[in-house]
């Protein structure tokens, strides 16, 4: 099964087996990674927010015009960012680093 490496705030490496056609926000959950998905991915949010490594960003398909949307509203946007709930697992990206930001930005709980 392809692996997948989560780095959380801390630095703190983990590496989980990664089921194909499962999110990386789901997949992250199945492995009880911090990542929030206050939206339970329906790209509403932003808070499935991660860091992809700049090597295999290139692996990943464009964004459409709604994740490019929500991720302006995340917090610590980098130029390899992405959402959680918009990544697919495929077999391309065995042995993917992900970092998880510093923290997370919920409208629905930041802005009451």
């Amino acid at each position: 099964m392809p692996t997948i490496t989560f780095i959380d705030k801390a630095g703190t490496e983990k590496v989980v087996e990664a089921e194909l056609g499962l999110s990386i926000l789901e997949i992250a959950h199945r492995n009880h990674i911090p990542l929030e998905g206050a939206c339970e991915g329906s790209l509403a949010c932003s808070t499935c927010h991660v860091i992809v490594d700049e090597k295999d960003y290139a692996k990943l398909p464009a964004a459409s015009d709604a994740e490019e949307d929500m991720l302006d509203l995340a917090f610590g946007l980098t130029q390899t960012s992405r959402l959680g709930c918009q990544l697919i697992m495929s077999k391309n990206y065995d042995g993917m680093r992900l970092r998880l930001p510093s923290s997370t930005r919920n409208m629905r709980v930041d802005n009451r």
